[in-house]
């Protein structure tokens, strides 16, 4: 079995993996247990990662796990150790040991795998851009928005929440002051906008210096910057990175990968999508909207 991303050896091979019309070979190692929920078998992404051996691809679980711990989750939730039927030879099948995995398992293993392999370096980008997809569509608030603004309202308010979330991890990791977060946070934008800082982007976009870059977002440019907040979030607390030049460094990491993502995707770069109206205006209109129905429902009161 060819390992995903090397079914379509093209320039357009990883935008055709990642389409729908193309369902890569992780997705269809998935199954189902008793319950309906998905998981995958750690032999089976072994394999699909190019481990010639299983005891081989151990470590990485090791490491995966450690690095669930250190994200704060359960990792029991996302590893449990199970018996599984392999074959043999000859029509024979055995039990061995192997690992049931959720898809946030899978994440955590490919990146703590052997990057020095192409199918690994790869997965990485898909299995993090994959995981942040499926927590979107799992959200049944932002799947019942009606409409654009309705989606940059909820997606700015997200980007406010994980960024709070950022300061704090950036704080342990040595992005002490305002100053040294201004210069962090830098470092995110020039590596998901091509090198541009933040007064680059605000001159390349024709805002002034009294405007926030986020507010002058439409959802998929705040899509693509929360995607960049909370894997640099996560990517600090995993690897516990000390120090402000490392946590810069990571920064600037994430970001361009991100571009790099948009890119394989044959998406709009993020500094070259249109300029929105001031998201403060649409959160107004809503608080205004919200007072006025309030205020109806006081009216309608028996007295």
């Amino acid at each position: 079995m060819l390992p995903y991303f090397r079914r379509i050896r093209s320039n357009l091979d990883m935008a055709k993996e990642l389409s729908s019309e193309h369902t890569p070979v992780f997705e269809q190692l998935k199954r189902f247990d008793e319950n309906g929920a998905e998981f995958w078998s750690a032999r089976d992404l072994a394999k699909m990662l190019e481990y010639s051996e299983y005891r081989h691809f151990l470590p990485a679980i090791k490491r995966a796990k450690e690095a669930c711990k250190n994200s704060g989750y359960d990792v029991h939730d996302h590893f449990e150790d199970i018996l599984e039927m392999i074959e043999i030879g000859k029509g024979g099948k055995r039990r061995t040991e192997s690992v049931k995995l959720s898809r946030y398992a899978c994440y955590l293993i490919v990146q703590n795998a052997d990057s020095a392999k192409e199918v690994v370096a790869l997965g990485q980008t898909y299995f993090a851009v994959q995981t942040r997809l499926q927590e979107i569509r799992q959200m049944e608030e932002y799947n019942s928005l009606p409409s654009e603004k309705e989606k940059r309202l909820f997606l700015r308010n997200e980007l406010r929440r994980h960024n709070s979330q950022l300061a704090d991890t950036a704080k342990n990791a040595g992005v002490i002051d305002q100053i040294d977060f201004a210069i962090f946070q830098n470092f995110g934008y020039q590596g998901l906008y091509g090198g541009l800082g933040a007064r680059d982007i605000h001159a390349r976009k024709g805002l002034n210096k009294s405007q926030h870059i986020l507010d002058h977002m439409g959802s998929t440019e705040l899509a693509a910057n929360l995607f960049r907040a909370t894997q640099t979030e996560e990517k600090l607390r995993r690897e516990n990175i000390k120090g402000k030049p490392q946590a810069n460094q990571t920064h600037f990491e994430v970001g361009k990968k991100v571009r790099q993502t948009i890119h394989e995707l044959g998406g709009t770069m993020p500094e070259n999508l249109q300029v929105e109206d001031s998201i403060l205006k649409l959160e107004r209109s809503k608080n205004k909207k919200l007072a006025q129905a309030g205020k109806t429902n006081l009216d309608d009161q028996p007295g």
